[in-house]
């Protein structure tokens, strides 16, 4: 066999010839059977037949048996079988190469693959040595493996990319098809978009904001994982209604009659509401117009829970003719629930403000601020400052919610506040404030409401008609005089809920035929024994025991301050859950007692003793300034054996001259008073003018003193010194 380069090899076949004959083309061919390897020993020579003629020694394999050749007789098969398994053969090599035992024609059989280059098997064919031809034949099929596992790993991918391009193909034309059949065609969604900012009619500003970030919804398409945050944000940005308004309704007198038929009594806050709509019609009709923007005023209703404050500012919507949405701010102290949320965070969203805006479809709803005494503040930020830009008329027409990044005009908005106590206020929040009191009720006033309003509620609620129960005036009257003791009506109507739920019980049962009628023993039944009491007189008839008046958080109330003295060590000891200031007017009422023990005909050895003030009720903190005058009249009753009229309750603040300073809360301290069954109130002079606000008919009930010095307080609040006990011995 000759080499690229013309030369022949050393080693050849030795075959025998077994036939011979003609091809179809005419050319001599010959069959023949190799036998085995053949070593020239010389060089070639002519015959006389003109045929060439070489000297060959004849070379046979050798049979090793060792380890090292097995192995590699094994391996060779492996490597083979492998091949073959890639190339799809059906078994029939693979089963010869297993028949084949010698191992030097084992690795002949190399010579007869196709893939194995000539030089390769020339190689082979000059191996004399049997285990070394194995090893080369080993070498040889494996970097025919190695070939054939590099194209059929590129068959591979080339197909499992090709597949997964025509898969994502397919998927796409469905999703494609889906979308289609739902409307939802990519084409068709910025289309739709398109078609909604259009009609959303935005300001310039927004609506180029919005076209922005439709281009880049269009640019990234569906498959992008940003296009829910902008699709979400186009939908927040379309679903503010930035050119939809409610036709607003000035009408003062309309507000006074709307007010009137869902509220009973608050005639102040009636006046100031309607006061409201008559300044915000002018304005409008005269086109006055001023840097301050006056018509934004800010109404905050201040008063105890249930009196009607959250829903009065659903009756100011309703007069307006304006959409009303409530905002309950209690407990909040994330800045973001004002501002929103940057789009950068995971779940962001508008603030409630934009959210208000979105649920009442309109520009100019009334908004509710609902709690606002009870905002928070902690490391994420102070929501009360949020709200400073919200509520100032001066700045909020450029409202920039953090989530959206526009300008959102609120000036045409009615804000309306609520909160129990405009102490707790921030003080530059409460200064774009204006307060209007919810001092409470009058009894009167709370049997009006009873009847006209929580009386048929209840009846409706709990399935009976009007017909079915009867209750009395003076059954209601029971109701609020034992039972509540509140500024509000909350609580009256648990109460009738109680008393027409018992009804209900004995018309399901059949135990009551036609009409029930609620009477005295039926309403103890109902709700149990009495709970509230009017015992000024008992507690007041020893010396030593005073009537105050103070505010809390759910409106007005009585206290009742006790003295005493006992033998030991001269000082002062103060007990029921007492406040600093509250302590301080103790010790300046004891100090001026002392001070003035000659005016007050007091022997100076009275005081070698300890004294005792105690204001019932320890378990409820107690503090505030108003309770001077209280505390100085129970020591001098005390010191000079002269109970304190059951008929006086008394509030101001004393100074060590004896001056009463004026108070707050007026309002809701009389009303306590008058509920407590309290005739004549004791009160700062400078005080006076708040009488106006206490209702007509309690002012007719009752008697007020307005005093200057604790002289007169004395005078006015102490039984005469001759139906006076016996002084404190000394």
């Amino acid at each position: 066999m000759p080499r690229r380069d013309g030369e022949f090899g050393r080693v050849g076949v030795l075959a025998e010839v077994i036939e011979t004959g003609l091809s179809r083309r005419g050319r001599p061919v010959a069959t023949v059977v190799g036998l085995h390897r053949g070593l020239i020993a010389g060089s070639a020579q002519p015959g006389e037949d003109e045929t060439l003629r070489v000297e060959v020694q004849e070379i046979r394999d050798g049979h090793p048996d060792d380890e090292h050749t097995r192995e590699l007789q094994t391996e060779y098969r492996a490597v083979v079988e492998e091949i073959l398994e890639h190339r799809g053969d059906d078994g029939r090599i693979a089963a010869f190469l297993r028949s084949i035992d010698e191992p030097g024609a084992l690795a002949d059989t190399s010579g007869l693959s196709p893939d194995i280059p000539n030089e390769g098997k020339l190689r082979l064919l000059e191996t004399i040595d049997v285990t070394a031809r194995l090893e080369l034949a080993v070498e040889l099929q494996r970097e025919r493996l190695t070939e054939l596992q590099v194209r059929s790993k590129i068959r591979d991918d080339v197909e499992s990319g090709a597949q997964k391009q025509q898969r994502e193909y397919f998927l796409r034309k469905q999703m494609d098809s889906i979308r289609k059949e739902l409307g939802e065609d990519e084409a068709d969604l910025i289309a739709e978009y398109e078609r909604k900012i259009a009609e959303a009619e935005m300001p310039e500003a927004v609506a180029e904001q919005a076209e922005k970030e439709l281009r880049r919804l269009e640019r990234q398409g569906e498959q992008s994982p940003e296009s829910s945050m902008i699709r979400s944000y186009l939908d927040w940005l379309i679903a503010v209604p930035w050119a939809k308004r409610s036709e607003e309704l000035l009408d003062p007198a309309h507000t006074r009659e709307v007010l009137d038929a869902d509220h009973a009594g608050l005639d102040d806050v009636k006046k100031r509401i309607t006061e409201f709509i008559a300044v915000r019609k002018l304005r409008e009709e005269r086109q006055i117009e001023d840097d301050s923007r006056a018509n934004g005023a800010i109404l905050t209703l201040v008063g105890p829970p249930g009196t009607g404050k959250t829903s009065i500012g659903e009756s100011i919507a309703g007069a307006l003719g304006r959409e009303f949405v409530r905002i309950s701010l209690g407990g909040i102290r994330d800045e973001a629930e004002i501002r929103g949320h940057r789009r950068t965070y995971i779940g962001a969203m508008p603030g409630r403000i934009i959210r208000a805006l979105r649920d009442a479809k309109t520009m100019n709803p009334v908004i509710l601020l609902d709690e606002v005494d009870k905002v928070g503040a902690d490391w994420r930020g102070d929501p009360s400052a949020a709200l400073l830009e919200v509520l100032d008329p001066a700045q909020n027409d450029t409202f920039r919610d953090h989530y959206l990044d526009v300008e959102v005009d609120l000036s045409e908005v009615v804000f309306i506040a609520t909160a129990n106590l405009a102490d707790t206020i921030p003080a530059p929040l409460l200064d774009r404030m204006e307060i209007i009191s919810f001092d409470g009720y009058t009894t009167e006033e709370k049997l009006a409401i009873a009847r006209g309003y929580l009386l048929p509620r209840q009846l409706k609620r709990n399935g009976l008609k009007p017909e079915e129960v009867e209750v009395s005036d003076e059954v209601l009257r029971s109701v609020i005089a034992e039972y509540t003791r509140e500024a509000g009506v909350r609580r009256l109507e648990r109460e009738i809920g109680k008393v027409v739920r018992a009804a209900a019980t004995k018309i399901a049962a059949g135990e009551a035929d036609g009409k029930i009628t609620i009477d005295a023993e039926a309403l103890r039944e109902a709700l149990g024994r009495q709970k509230f009491f009017q015992e000024s007189v008992e507690r007041t008839a020893i010396p030593g025991v005073s009537t105050g008046l103070a505010v809390t958080g759910a409106g007005g109330d009585i206290l009742f301050i006790e003295a005493t003295g006992m033998d030991g060590d001269k000082g002062l000891v103060l007990t029921g859950q007492l406040g600093d200031v509250m302590k301080e007017s103790a010790r300046i009422a004891l100090s001026y007692v002392r001070a003035h023990r000659q005016e007050l005909g007091i022997d100076g050895e009275r005081f070698q003793r300890e004294f005792h003030v105690h204001v019932p009720a320890g378990a409820i903190p107690k503090d505030g300034p108003s309770a001077g005058t209280a505390m100085t009249t129970a020591l001098v009753s005390l010191l000079t054996g002269r109970p304190v009229k059951h008929t006086v309750g008394m509030t101001g603040e004393v100074t060590l001259q004896g001056r009463v300073l004026p108070i707050g809360g007026l309002k809701q301290k009389v009303l306590a008073a008058h509920a407590a069954g309290l005739t004549e109130v004791i009160l700062p002079e400078r005080n006076r003018g708040d009488l106006d606000e206490v209702p007509e008919e309690v002012r007719e009930q009752m008697t007020f003193h307005p005093v200057m010095s604790i002289d007169e307080v004395l005078a006015l609040a102490l039984e005469p010194a001759e139906k006076g006990h016996k002084a404190m011995a000394a």
